[in-house]
This record gives structure tokens, sequence and C-alpha cells, in this order.
């Protein structure tokens, strides 16, 4: 799917700003305000997550159905264009109507939708746009929900009468199988644009590269009827190759490569009749070879993050300005990578890693897929085919970016107590992932701590990415003991003739306090942690990359294992650093993005 952009043939209209608002209480339609003004509405802004615009906790903890209205129309210069409604992302399930008719249903709260509106905004007025956004998650949604129990941070001492009892007297609850708060509602941008009738709906590059030139294969799918044309650019703007048809293949002289903090941008500019659109570009190879992960043919050491789309009261809401803020720190950090833990991002984060030469892991939303050694998740939820969907709509979405090196299919799924389930499920997808992606990159799936040895789903991968916590969750409090065990399962990995690398490991530091003799929850410990597990993982050559658990603390659900949410970033929810962000940059500075331990 393209990113909308204004071109001589395209025009744009922001759907930004205040809209109004409704929560749909227990037992109402979302229905029920499709062509009828809300009543008593209240502001909400859009982009932005509705959690934390009202210090309510109806806000806060609601769980169902929200409904968004605003007026729109459109300016009559728009005469004889095609009119695409379009939303960044909706969470997690959305309905959309136009003056009472439906337009448009999606599922999934992390990735683009668009419905074509030509006929009924192009009369000359004003009508009425009624979202409806359901932010609850269960055993068939991505992320997965707990339709049992407690949720991820709780914990209800099953077997106590007087706990058992109370239940019956919960409020209704959307209990999270995940350890970030479900911050839900239209979180990126809405808007409107225009193509012409006859019009470019997708393209498609795949570079290769050797010492002297560059082969850029490109395809271009179109409606209607015309001729395709392809010039490109370099980064100055001047036209450097081109081609006719819709598909073809490029050669650039003496190319400028795209690299980890040296990115250079080609622009492919497409031309179908009278419709023109631009698509950047980077020329850059990406390869697993042996226990090595090539760009451009020389060996990447990840040197960065897991991380979320997590602010204050913007929560998960696209905000540009933090996006260009993380960025900058990422480079005063030495980092060159993060993973976009645990859902896609918004497709303007993607644009500016191609344009500052940072490396992204792109996951999907497949985070929670487990329920316990007594019950087969992979026979149990019914996510199969919105797994499938999710992931074709991913790749379809960031298919062109450079800065996109491989993808995730989940985060820590239960890998070890149904081993066979696993394999069957994940497998299937990672072969799934390897079909549709034009440029074949490589494909991971996240382990969490597991019996490793049973795992036989996470070595199958091309590249072996561990969630690791010795020392926190385990072993807790006690670094000699975890280094002693990372060690030792790091020996195990050695014998896979995989590469490995850490998506995450960490520790919780309470921003302020500060010991002599460091214990958890303390800076120092946070520091000390990271210091000493690296010094395990510098002896292994298979070891080849960093990426720390998390970027930034950011919010949770409420329990019992949080106190205002998670405490493992380098930098506080405020972007302010901690003890071990100066560890990392002392040390990131001093690895070199490529050739570490050749």
């Amino acid at each position: 799917m393209l990113y909308p952009k204004v071109s001589t043939s395209r025009g744009i209209q922001e759907l930004s700003g205040v809209w109004n608002f409704h929560l749909c209480e227990e037992g109402e339609s979302e229905e029920s305000w499709k062509d009828t003004p809300l009543q008593q509405a209240e502001p909400i802004a859009v982009p932005a997550s509705y959690n934390d615009q009202k210090d309510v906790r109806a806000y806060r903890n609601h769980c169902g159905w929200a409904v968004y209205q605003r007026k729109i129309c459109v300016p009559q210069f728009w005469q004889g264009q095609r009119v695409v409604l379009r939303f960044g992302a909706a969470t997690h399930t959305a309905k959309v109507w136009l003056d009472g008719k439906l337009l448009c249903e999606h599922r999934g709260g992390f990735l683009p939708f668009e419905t074509e509106v030509t006929e009924m905004l192009l009369c000359g007025k004003t009508a009425l746009l009624t979202v409806a956004v359901d932010n609850r998650v269960d055993f068939s949604t991505l992320p997965v929900g707990n339709e049992k129990g407690t949720s991820f941070m709780g914990s209800d001492n099953p077997g106590i009468p007087s706990v058992e009892a109370a239940k019956a007297n919960r409020a209704k609850q959307n209990l999270p199988n995940f350890d970030f708060f479900n911050y839900a509602g239209l979180n990126r941008p809405v808007l409107l644009y225009t193509t012409p009738k006859d019009y470019i709906a997708d393209v498609s590059i795949v570079p290769e590269i050797d010492d002297q030139t560059a082969q850029v294969s490109y395809s271009v799918r179109t409606v209607g009827s015309g001729a395709v044309s392809v010039s490109i650019l370099d980064a100055q703007g001047k036209e450097v190759a081109g081609a006719e048809g819709a598909v073809g293949i490029v050669q650039i002289a003496h190319p400028e490569l795209w690299w980890p903090g040296k990115a250079y941008l080609y622009t492919a500019r497409f031309t179908f009749g009278t419709d023109v659109y631009e698509q950047t570009f980077g020329l850059r190879a990406v390869k697993v070879e042996g226990t090595k992960f090539l760009i451009n043919g020389k060996p990447l050491y990840f040197k960065g993050f897991g991380k979320h789309e997590d602010s204050a009261f913007h929560g998960r809401g696209t905000d540009v300005c933090l996006n260009v803020k993380d960025v900058n720190l990422m480079h005063w950090l030495g980092a060159n990578s993060f993973r976009t833990s645990h859902y896609p991002y918004a497709e303007e984060m993607y644009d500016l890693c191609d344009r500052e030469g940072i490396v992204i892991i792109d996951e999907v939303p497949a985070v929670g897929i487990g329920m316990g050694p007594a019950c087969d998740p992979y026979e149990t939820m019914h996510i199969r085919a919105h797994h499938e969907d999710v992931l074709r709509e991913i790749v379809a979405r960031d298919k062109n970016h450079p800065c996109v090196v491989m993808w995730s299919l989940g985060n820590e799924p239960d890998l070890d107590n149904f081993p066979e389930s696993a394999y069957r499920y994940w497998h299937s997808l990672y072969e799934l992932v390897h079909q549709i992606d034009p440029q074949n990159r490589p494909v991971t799936v996240v382990c969490c701590q597991n019996s490793y040895e049973k795992d036989i789903t996470t070595r199958t991968m091309d590249v072996v990415c561990l969630n690791r916590y010795y020392g926190w969750y385990n072993l807790s409090g006690d670094l000699d003991a975890a280094c002693s065990g990372l060690k030792m399962e790091m020996q195990f990995w050695a014998k896979q003739g995989k590469p490995v690398m850490f998506t995450e490991y960490g520790a919780d530091a309470v921003a302020g306090i500060h010991e002599v003799v460091p214990e958890m929850f303390s800076e120092e410990f946070q520091a000390e942690y990271y210091q000493r597990e690296n010094e395990v993982l510098d002896q292994f050559p298979f070891f080849i990359g960093e990426q720390v658990w998390n970027f930034a603390d950011f919010a949770t659900v409420q329990g019992i294992m949080r106190v205002d949410g998670n405490k493992k970033g380098l930098f506080t929810r405020e972007r302010r650093p901690k003890t071990a962000a100066f560890y990392f940059k002392k040390r990131w500075h001093g690895i070199p993005d490529f050739g570490y331990k050749e």
C-alpha cells in the first residue's frame, strides 16, 4: 500500500485535530451514532490514544467500542479526481460510516486501511464521518488478550474463598496477555488524498548491487489505461537512469549505497498517464551467511533497543517531534538499530529511519501467544488466518524501506511446551514471508527465555533472536550466577551454526535511586548488569548484536510487577538519561557497525 504523497497529480487533506468522541457503555451498540451527530460529545485529539486525554478511570480503563465523529468536505478543485479516505491505524477493530453508509471495516490495530469516497464527497456537500473502534483483546486478536483469570501483571491467589467470591463484583476488564499498556483509538493520521481516475496503485523496488553498478528491478501495479515510465533520481535530483514499462530493470552506474549511519536515498519517479508518484529507496543488500548478518557484504553488529510507541498524553499516538528526538538520541548513543516491539510502527518513523540510516527489525503484533504448559495455544487460539493477513499487510506497507532489514513474525510465543505445534505454526509463517517479500529479507521469531533445548523452532529461523533476563527475572540480583547461566546457554547456541543476537535483555532502574553497593532497581545495578553480561557476550563470535530492553520507560497495565510502568529504559519516559545510557554511549561509539569480532 502506497503512502500518500503530494505530487503534480495528487493532493492531501489532513483530518488531524479535535474530533467529537463518545465511549460506548456496556450493551450500547457501536452503530447507534452511525448517521446521527453525537449528543453531549466530548473533544478528543486525533491522532492520539484516547486513554490519557481525560483524567477519569472510564477513559483509562475503557473496554469496548468508542465512537469518533467529525464533518468533512473537499474543495471544488478536486473535481475530476479520485478521492480516498485513509487511516494510518485504528486499534484494534474499526468500522467506518459516511452519512450512515458503511464504507469499510478493518481488523488489526497497527496497519493502514483505506476506502474510496469519490462519489460521496465530490457532490459539494459536507458529510458526517463516523468511526467506531473496539479496543478489546482476546484469543482471536493480535496482540492476544487473556480471556480467563487475571492480566499479565495480576495475581488472584486462586483458591482463597473470599477472592473467588469477589471476582463476581469485578468491573468489566480488558486483560492483556502482554506487558505494555493497551493504548487505543485513532493513534495515527487520518486523511483524504486524491489520485487521477487512472492511477498508480502500488510499486515494488528490489535492488541488487556489485562494486561498479546497481541493478534495480521494479514493478508497478496500475488501475486504468496508460503507459508506465520510471526515472531514477539521485539525492540531488539528477536523473541517473530510466525505463519504460510496468515491469523492468534499470542500471545505475557508480552507485551510492545505503549504509547504517550513512544513508543515501534515490528516488524512483513513476509516471502513468497523468499520475505521478515518487518512491524513495536505498541501494543495499541484506543476507545471512553462516553466523554473520551482512549488509552490502559486510558483517553488521546490531547496537540498539527494543522500543515502544509511548509517550505522556499521546499514549501510542503518532508524534513526529518525538520520533526525531528519539532518533537523535540513538545517534548520541552510537546505536544503529531497533526492533518495532511489539507491532508495526507509524510509517513516518520508517521514513525518518530511511533518511537517518537506522536499521529496523519489523515486527507484527503477535505477542501473548502462550497459555502455560497445560494448554496448547496453537490449538486453542483462533489467530492463524488473522496472523497471515497481518503479515501480508506489513510486507505490502514496508517492502520498499531500506531501513527494514528483517521481519519478526512475533514476540515471545510458547515454543517449548508444545514444540511440534509451535514448529508447524511458525515455520509455515516463516516460509510465507519469504514468498511474499519482493526483497526476500531474513525472517525471525523472537524467543522468550525458555527451555531452549526443547524449542525446535527458534534454531530454524534465519537469525536467532533471544529475549534473556539472567539476573533479573531469574537468578535475581546475583550477577555471578547470571553470567554463569548466560555463558552456559551461549555454549549451546555456539553449536547451532546460526547468527544469534539479543532482542531484549535488561533490568528495571528507577531514576534517582543510587547505591554504593548496587542492588536491583538502582541505576548502578542496571549499568553493572549490562557491563557484566556484555563481557560474556563479547566472547562469542557468532553473537551479532545487542538490543537492550528498553529504549525508554513505558506505560503498562497496573499490577504487582510494575510501579508506574516498566522502568527498564535507558531513558525515562521523558527522555532523561539514566546511568546505563552513558555506559552504552561509551561502549557503542567504541564498537564499529561492521566487522566487530572479525
